[in-house]
């Protein structure tokens, strides 16, 4: 009887379900320069984060306490790639279009304007050269951090204070535009006033510029068409602007469960961001004319021919090559890296009204 009690004994053992693992609670801070009614860092609580917590959530393993720090709470927008660097937050998102010294290669896309209009498009052949091209990785993991998602812009039109007869009526405009964008207008007879959106108003409403290039999702909120109604839809393109981030340390502390699932978080959040950022453009624009229809001058619309944009694109000179051939000088590939971009957006069904990596 006692050696039948045994065997009951160790059978019952056997057939016992395991302990389950403790969950295991992670503390990370998540932070931005901007706030988060900014779509894209928005995104990071709504998407990245979110999509990670559900990742987690199906084994149950693991859990992340989110200390959140959006809206500047630690750092400025000249500050949103040391603050990752050197652990200020463990997750933020880096503005690299204030990065040009440090992230050269990510400054690409705005020395090929009239590429793409397509944010999605662009942001996944983003996506693809941090995967294929070591230089583009190399440059953002230099500086001891790794790029979980990307965030790009949406396309740039005109807006004018008055009616902007096709391309050849910007000849001796002044359009205000940001930094190094402003390059679009060389060779157009324009004369580009360096701005951002919070002086487009103020320049346009003063005569310091007579309209500006900028982004219907930067325009709906500044309410720069009460100022500059006249709309001219250009589609100039879109731009790479950065990526979500993650310090490496931090990175490397973390269970490969926890890894994989930012990851997977990363990828949705960029083609989230993408498809959204073209929707968004699209409603910015209709909301200005309902909002402006009443106002006098009422807010217009006004697509520009596409013999136009081509007249435009064509008279400006090779900025992708002047860009290039700046960065060769100090050993950066970006000829390479121009070639693979533009190859890049050819392959999904984009077609460039300016192939600039011809002349290269």
């Amino acid at each position: 009887m006692k050696a039948l009690s045994g065997l009951l004994t160790a059978a019952v053992l056997l057939t016992a379900p395991a302990p389950l693992m403790a969950q295991e609670t992670i503390n990370l801070t998540v932070a931005s320069s901007h706030p988060t009614v900014i779509p894209w860092v928005g995104m990071i609580k709504t998407h990245f984060m979110a999509r990670t917590d559900e990742v987690l959530a199906a084994t149950d393993n693991y859990k992340i306490e989110w200390n959140e720090a959006f809206g500047g709470q630690l750092y400025k927008a000249n500050a949103t790639l040391t603050s990752v660097e050197e652990g200020i937050t463990d997750i933020g998102w880096v503005f690299s279009f204030l990065e040009a010294a440090k992230l050269p290669l990510s400054q690409g896309s705005s020395y090929a304007p009239f590429s793409t209009n397509n944010p999605a498009a662009q942001l996944s052949v983003m996506q693809e050269l941090f995967v294929t091209n070591e230089a583009f990785l190399n440059e953002w993991e230099s500086h001891n951090l790794k790029v979980l998602g990307l965030t790009g812009t949406d396309s740039y039109d005109v807006y004018t204070k008055e009616p902007l007869e096709g391309f050849a009526a910007i000849d001796g405009m002044k359009l205000s535009a940001p930094g190094v964008l402003g390059n679009w207008l060389r060779g157009t007879g324009a004369n580009a006033v360096d701005g951002a959106l919070t002086t487009f108003y103020t320049d346009v409403q003063t005569g310091v510029s007579d309209g500006v290039m900028s982004l219907a999702l930067g325009v709906l909120p500044s309410k720069l068409y009460e100022v500059a109604p006249y709309i001219t839809r250009v589609d100039l393109g879109v731009a790479f602007s950065g990526a979500v981030a993650i310090n490496r340390d931090t990175w490397d502390s973390l269970p490969g469960e926890v890894q994989n699932a930012m990851i997977e978080a990363g990828k949705y959040y960029t083609k989230s961001h993408g498809e959204d950022l073209l929707l968004r453009h699209e409603a910015a624009l209709e909301k200005m004319l309902e909002i402006g229809a009443s106002q006098n001058p009422p807010v217009t619309l006004t697509p520009m021919e596409q013999s136009d944009r081509e007249a435009w694109v064509n008279a400006m000179p090779n900025i992708a090559k002047e860009w290039a051939d700046s960065l060769e000088e100090k050993g950066i590939p970006a000829t390479e890296y121009m070639k693979a971009y533009m190859d890049g957006l050819r392959k999904r069904g984009e077609t460039p009204v300016r192939n600039w990596d011809e002349d290269l």
